[in-house]
């Protein structure tokens, strides 16, 4: 012990003289060495001491091998190297089975679906039989050995296998058709006898004939229609015409067509009145029509005469001023008449009706001088208000389409078809060159004179039908009568714009083609409604300034006096036609 106390002392000494003087020295100080400083180099001195119980804090833990009952295989193995059991083989991934799982939950599933394993098709192959799957309904059983191929490795329609011989899409027996063999063609060298690939098959037949049984067939069918098809064709009904007047010529000889100077305002000026005013009172009823009233017009320029279409088939010319008489009846139509018109010298009139004939009359005599029909319901009728085109007027019919006739041969001369409904109205503008419809399928077409294509079609998906249209006096703009209550303004000149500031509302004319019309100096605006009412709009203000009560049942036109200042005619389904002032 002595000597490894000396050793350690020593440690680190050199053999210069230095050290050994220093060794002799401390050799000499080790008899007084501090016992505490080598106190943990010498070993515990054995006397009686006290025994202590031994504490483990920690719990007892079961070892991992010991609970888990099977073997353990970690699921990303792919190879094992002994034979483990199902247990061991299913067993869950993290923790204890969940006793809650359903079978299906339960069951082992690689995708959402299920446990897909893998099989080994090449791509042509599923294509094939997914393909046939979808077209025949079956499939071969991908579980089944290819090789030796039965009815039983079929899935799907099975019987349908059976019939098909179990062939896919790529296989299907259809075989293609020889071609047809058509006739040489000769050399191309000769031209007159060349006929290339205009050459007629062998078995080619020029004359297609029915044969026996067809021919049968189509005879019966033939026979049947025309039954059914058969409208009454209704001959026209007997013209005739009742003069009310004793005299039909004055003293001078002149006929009530002669335009009266004696009513104290000039019928003949070009002029329109400088101001106009409200009508207020009624002054003239003229009552003969026995059923409601569908139309009026004046006579052109002067506006002496009044002209009045009714569903009562008849068609009435009455005086406007003096005596106000009924002077001549015109009977010709057997259903209710829808339209009439004057042309320009009002010496003729066209008369539209529902027996689906267009009639032209003698104003004076009351003749009927022609009849023109295209076996459809005309709807609206015009005459062309140019000089040289007296002897053309247009007709929209209810077969969609605005037919031209010529007066002198009695021949339709043009087909304007565009439309995709029943045209409701034909207006000319820009000096008669062009003319503007508006039909059942709420459109507004704009067309030039004989020229079948409309050049401009106005339809938004907010318009309505607008069954009446006319015409302002300056000729700049047209006023439609919209079937949403409202009366629409359209420029007339080149752009047909709808001018979004002249609106005029306040009236109810759902459903009826009430007639609009403007007083001679564009300041007012006036228009019947479907409660009889005759309403009276401002031009400028659009504001709605006067509302009378007219007829009983509906107002259908009112028509502003072009002379007068507040001489205003309205018609209604009362039968009735009325004058106000």
């Amino acid at each position: 012990m002595a000597a490894a106390v000396s050793s350690l002392v020593s440690y680190g000494s050199d053999s210069d003289s230095e050290n050994e003087l220093e060794s002799s020295t401390s050799s000499e100080k080790l008899g007084q060495v501090d016992p505490d400083s080598t106190a943990h180099l010498k070993p515990l001195e054995s006397k009686p001491t006290m025994t202590l119980a031994v504490l483990n804090s920690a719990p007892e833990v079961a070892v991992k091998e010991s609970v888990e009952t099977g073997t353990h295989l970690d699921p990303s193995l792919k190879e094992v190297s002994y034979n483990p059991k199902y247990e061991t083989m299913f067993a869950p991934e993290f923790g204890p089975e969940n006793p809650f799982r359903s079978q299906q939950m339960s069951a082992p599933r690689n995708m959402l679906s299920g446990f897909a394993e893998p099989a080994h098709v090449n791509d042509f192959m599923f294509e094939q039989q997914r393909r046939t799957f979808s077209t025949f309904g079956y499939a071969l059983d991908p579980s089944v050995d290819t090789q030796e191929v039965t009815i039983n490795s079929y899935i799907g329609a099975v019987d349908e296998a059976e019939k098909n011989k179990g062939l896919t899409v790529f296989e299907s027996g259809h075989k293609k058709p020889e071609k047809r063999k058509k006739v040489k063609g000769g050399d191309a060298g000769e031209i007159d006898n060349f006929l290339g690939p205009w050459a007629k098959y062998v078995d080619e037949q020029n004359i297609a004939k029915p044969t026996e049984e067809e021919k049968k067939e189509l005879d019966e069918y033939l026979a049947k229609k025309q039954k059914r098809g058969r409208i009454e064709e209704e001959a026209p009904a007997a013209e005739k015409t009742i003069l009310h007047v004793k005299d039909m010529y004055d003293y001078q000889g002149r006929s009530y067509l002669h335009i009266p100077q004696d009513v104290g305002i000039n019928l003949r000026s070009s002029e329109p009145p400088s101001k106009c005013y409200l009508p207020k009172k009624q002054i003239h009823v003229w009552s003969g029509h026995t059923k409601g009233v569908s139309g009026i017009r004046l006579f052109p320029r002067s506006g002496h005469l009044l002209l009045s279409s009714s569903m009562d088939c008849k068609i009435k010319l009455w005086e406007v001023y003096n005596e106000r008489r009924c002077i001549r009846t015109f009977i010709g139509h057997s259903k209710a008449v829808r339209d009439i018109c004057f042309n320009n010298a009002g010496t003729q009139f066209l008369s539209a009706a529902y027996d689906r004939y267009l009639k032209l009359w003698d104003t004076e005599t009351g003749q009927c001088i022609s009849r023109f029909t295209n076996r459809k319901v005309p709807y609206c009728v015009k005459f062309n208000p140019d000089e040289d085109h007296q002897n053309l007027f247009v007709a929209g019919m209810s077969d969609k389409k605005i037919v031209q006739w010529d007066i002198r041969t009695g021949e339709v001369v043009q087909e304007y078809d565009r439309h995709l409904g029943a045209v409701n109205t034909i207006t000319f503008v820009d000096e008669n060159r062009r003319f503007v419809s508006t039909s059942d399928d709420k459109s507004l077409r704009v067309w030039e004179w004989d020229i079948p294509v409309d050049f401009k079609y106005i339809a938004e998906p907010s318009m309505h039908s607008m069954p009446a249209v006319t015409l302002s006096p300056n000729g700049k703009w047209l006023a439609c009568q919209s079937m949403d209550n409202q009366i629409l303004i359209f420029g007339a000149q080149n752009r047909f714009r709808l001018n979004k500031k002249k609106i005029f509302k306040g009236h109810m004319v759902a459903g009826y083609a009430c007639q609009v019309d403007f007083s001679p100096d564009m300041s007012y605006v006036v228009s019947g409604d479907a409660d009889g009412k005759l309403n009276i709009w401002d031009w400028k203000t659009t504001k709605l300034y006067h509302r009378i009560k007219a007829h009983d049942k509906v107002c259908i036109s009112a028509l502003w006096h072009p002379h007068e200042t507040s001489k205003v005619i309205t018609c209604g389904w009362d039968g009735q036609i009325k004058l106000w002032d």
